[in-house]
């Protein structure tokens, strides 16, 4: 097992969206010195790779230098070994410490043991569980990782979208008290949705082509919040949508609350968290924001105070941005650092 003495050492398996914002923001974080990817696997060619990490349509140019050599990916001068494997088995996970599994393929605990079976001691996912029971934990970073024991082999970072709500109802819900959740998410497309119309999948609405019209879709976030924050069991309810857009989402979120509030109080109350204990997750601003205004913004959730609504002094409305790529791409990197600090006090 790895010592303090060396970085650990990662692998991503799936380089697209997720994978390739991890690994950037894992370049540009000051947590470079404690991880580095060593690994990644993905099934497409190696020139592919470093052509879409070298020029990326939404995040921008990569700031160093990316090359091929000898079959590898060599980024900002450090080399990292290629795998095209399409099954866990395939892979060599000899001397990687931790696997971001990024392609959004496994969810359920016996598919995902099948990287442990195969030499991976740890994994990461980018996405839930298909049940809380198929993984060990289900980790917010900031809001309960320190419920992280260090000997977990199964850990999932949840999602984009749980990311950015469950610090805002946390922290609601302990300050004012909340009896009733309604959320809609507005999602920028996702690579599950075709350019134009076509046989791209069983929800017929995601058969439409994702740049011309606004799409609802299915989402699992209601049971994912009601598994992080279970005091709201059987109070949450959501809707998602997706929008022509490449990035940055939002959340419409209703609430009723237990104490009077008024949308100043409400405001005020989250402003003040902004600005101290939830400062690296949330952000606030009152500025005549658009949704790019938030692009490669590292925040889980940035509240739109010109936005906040009351009707009444127990019904609330709320309106959140958040970057649903980089935002949720450093907080994965955050429970994969304090997540590795366990072990290597283990070790120790």
């Amino acid at each position: 097992m790895p010592g303090t003495h060396r970085p650990l050492r990662l692998a991503i398996n799936g380089y697209g969206r997720i994978g390739r914002c991890f690994l950037r923001a894992l370049l540009e974080s000051p947590v470079a010195h404690n991880l580095q990817v060593s690994a990644i696997n993905e099934p497409a060619n190696l020139e592919s790779m470093a052509y879409l990490t070298r020029y990326d349509s939404t995040h921008g140019r990569f700031p160093g230098p990316v090359e091929v050599t000898d079959g590898q990916l060599l980024i900002d001068g450090k080399a990292i070994r290629i795998s095209h494997a399409r099954t866990p088995e395939e892979v060599d996970w000899q001397g990687i410490d931790l696997v971001v599994e990024c392609s959004g393929a496994y969810g359920r605990r016996a598919e995902l043991s099948r990287f442990l079976h195969a030499g991976s001691p740890r994994l990461l996912l980018s996405h839930p569980g298909a049940s809380g029971e198929d993984v060990d934990a289900t980790i917010i970073a900031g809001i309960n990782q320190h419920t992280l024991r260090g000997d977990e082999r199964l850990v999932s970072a949840a999602s984009c979208t749980t990311n950015a709500i469950v610090p805002i109802l946390d922290l609601l819900d302990r300050e004012i008290g909340i009896e009733q959740v309604l959320l809609t998410t507005l999602h920028s497309v996702m690579n599950d949705q075709p350019l134009i119309d076509g046989y791209h999948h069983d929800d017929l609405r995601r058969t439409r082509s994702a740049m011309q019209s606004i799409i609802p879709v299915s989402t699992g976030l209601a049971r994912g919040v009601e598994r992080l924050l279970p005091g709201l069991a059987g109070r949450v309810q959501a809707k998602a949508i997706r929008v022509p857009t490449l990035n940055v989402s939002a959340i419409d979120l209703t609430i009723t609350t237990q104490r009077p509030v008024s949308a100043h109080s409400i405001n005020h109350l989250l402003a003040d968290a902004a600005s101290g204990p939830f400062k690296r997750l949330i952000a606030y601003s009152e500025a005549a924001h658009a949704s790019i205004d938030f692009n490669h913004d590292p925040h889980s959730a940035i509240v739109d105070g010109s936005q906040t609504r009351t009707s009444g002094t127990h019904l609330v409305n709320l309106f959140v941005w958040f970057d649903n790529e980089w935002g949720f791409a450093n907080r994965m990197l955050e429970v994969a650092d304090h997540w590795s600090r366990l072990w290597q006090q283990q070790d120790n």
